[in-house]
């Protein structure tokens, strides 16, 4: 819904280009299907040149987007940050 959402502002908006997008806990809903689905949709928008980043617990997520940013906590009340190209 998001992506559809970007691509009516930019119509509308007289030529803006919306070029990245954030989801935020987007996909924990979603059954197996519905999933397939969004994910596929992610990797059009993709293909298109778009960047979207994502922030999500669903582990299926984490098989299937190559480029990630991981933040964990360190148990002491701060986080850190690991990267991962799983190509």
């Amino acid at each position: 819904m998001a992506l559809s959402l970007g691509d009516v502002i930019q119509s509308h908006t007289g030529g803006v280009i919306i070029e990245t997008l954030f989801i935020d806990e987007g996909f924990g809903s979603l059954d197996e299907d519905a999933l397939e689905m969004a994910i596929e949709a992610l990797e059009m928008v993709e293909d298109e040149g778009r960047m979207i980043g994502i922030i999500s617990h669903v582990g299926e997520l984490k098989s299937r987007i190559t480029q990630q940013m991981i933040v964990k906590s360190n148990g002491a009340g701060q986080s850190y940050i690991s990267t991962s190209l799983n190509e």
